[in-house]
């Protein structure tokens, strides 16, 4: 899952190609993301001058680059300093009524033999919150509908106990909070508070924790005062907790402790399945022959086929076609290719491996020889070159001019590293899914 941050810097990069560098820092240059939410995209702009601009010059602009890098619509919302205080407020009390609640409900969840052991789970647990499975540990890969579920356990949860406080964070949140607080030297009473005292936790992709000492020492602790009063906690990660090799063993045995689901990749029924409910929300219907086409080659993830249907029916829209499978090829051809020949740039990795480690990309390129640093360049140039079909030489040239026997040096290092630190393994795993995620 991206931060607002990540989605920014990409959609301010993919305006480059219609808009000049002057114009994008003129407009954009002091207008900070504050959250990514999941069909809207969250910006403070510092005057009423400059967002009443942006509005009337550039909203369409910059929804049209969100809409490239997810392939379906995202709005945006634009704040002034002032109400991005008033929003910040609201976004730390418990759970709202609204919003994802409404859209992400059980109803709407397509259950198949590949979900349907979680999505039981999920469903039991809002009838009857910390009696029994808790925690609720979820995992499997992106974009297969965990998130979904956490916001249909909220909004049934809240049916069903109109009272009940409920929290909702996403693991990266919950670590650049903490983070900011022991900076700045809040006062962490307020931030454990916000998380303990409530009635139902529910964390979004929390394999981000693992490896961040002081954010699994808070967590460990929230997870005890919550369990401990039999309140229900819920996890949703792309993988099981033993598969978690970075994290901490005391952590890895609460998640354990409760009842452990996975989601897999939906099969040829349910992806027709998926189709189908997708198309009938925006009131379309697929004949069975486009249909078929779209199960057979969209593979992947539950985001993958709503941008699909998205894409058909805004082709359908805009050039008055018939929805029939020559019509379907033409329309989701991008999405085909772009599946069949991903590589991301050496940029974008570089950018993920500097926001792993929290380093400055310019040093990771430059010449330092601090060690975390040519651990950090090191873990860039095998990524890069496993990646990419970039030649040793021109990978060289991305950190300086190496040479292409030093960039060799570096890559070999970093096999022999993994053979013997199998936290290594994970650590790279976990930014070349940031990479994949970025596009």
């Amino acid at each position: 899952m991206r931060s607002a941050g990540d989605v920014w810097e990409k959609v301010k990069s993919l305006m480059e190609a219609g808009m000049t560098a002057v114009s994008i820092e003129t407009w954009f240059g002091d207008v900070e993301a504050v959250a990514l939410e999941d069909t809207r995209l969250v910006l403070c702009v510092p005057t009423d001058f400059k967002r009443n601009i942006i509005r009337t010059r550039f909203q369409a602009v910059v929804e049209q680059a969100l809409k490239e890098l997810f392939s379906f619509d995202v709005d945006v919302a634009l704040l002034l300093p002032e109400e991005r205080d008033a929003y910040a407020r609201q976004a730390a009390e418990p759970f709202p009524a609204g919003g994802d609640v409404n859209k992400y409900t059980f109803e709407r969840f397509v259950v198949g033999s590949t979900n349907e052991f979680a999505y039981t789970a999920a469903v039991k647990i809002s009838d009857e919150p910390g009696t029994k499975y808790n925690p609720l540990f979820i995992h499997g890969q992106s974009g297969l509908g965990k998130t979904h579920l956490l916001h249909a356990i909220a909004g049934r949860t809240r049916q069903n106990h109109p009272g009940c406080r409920i929290m909702y964070v996403q693991s990266e949140d919950f670590v650049n909070e903490l983070i900011g607080n022991l900076r700045r030297g809040i006062d962490m009473q307020n931030f454990r508070d916000k998380y303990r005292q409530v009635d139902l936790f529910l964390m979004d992709d929390v394999q981000f924790i693992a490896g961040k000492d002081s954010s699994e020492e808070e967590l460990f602790h929230t997870f005890n005062t919550l369990y401990e009063q039999k309140k229900q906690i819920v996890f949703t990660s792309d993988r099981p907790p033993q598969e978690m090799l970075r994290l901490e063993q005391r952590l890895k045995t609460r998640f354990e402790q409760g009842l452990t689901a996975d989601i897999q990749p939906p099969d040829y029924e349910m992806r027709e399945a998926l189709l189908k409910n997708k198309a009938a929300e925006r009131g379309i219907s697929l004949p069975k022959p486009v249909l078929s086409y779209v199960a057979d080659n969209i593979t992947s993830n539950v985001r993958q086929i709503e941008g699909v249907v998205n894409k058909i029916m805004a082709f359908q829209e805009l050039m008055g076609a018939q929805v029939d499978v020559d019509t379907t090829i033409r329309a989701v051809r991008d999405i085909l290719r772009a599946k069949e020949n991903f590589l991301p740039s050496a940029d974008t990795i570089i950018q993920e491996v500097a926001r792993f480690y929290e380093l400055d990309t310019a040093a990771i390129t430059g010449q330092s020889q601090n060690k975390e640093i040519s651990t950090a360049r090191n873990v860039s140039m095998y990524i890069i070159r496993e990646m990419t079909q970039l030649s040793l030489a021109e990978i060289g040239q991305l950190f300086g001019g190496r040479h292409h026997s030093t960039v060799l040096n570096s890559i070999n290092r970093v096999e022999k590293m993994m053979k013997t630190q199998p936290e290594l393994m994970e650590i790279i795993r976990d930014i070349t899914n940031a990479v994949n995620s970025a596009y």
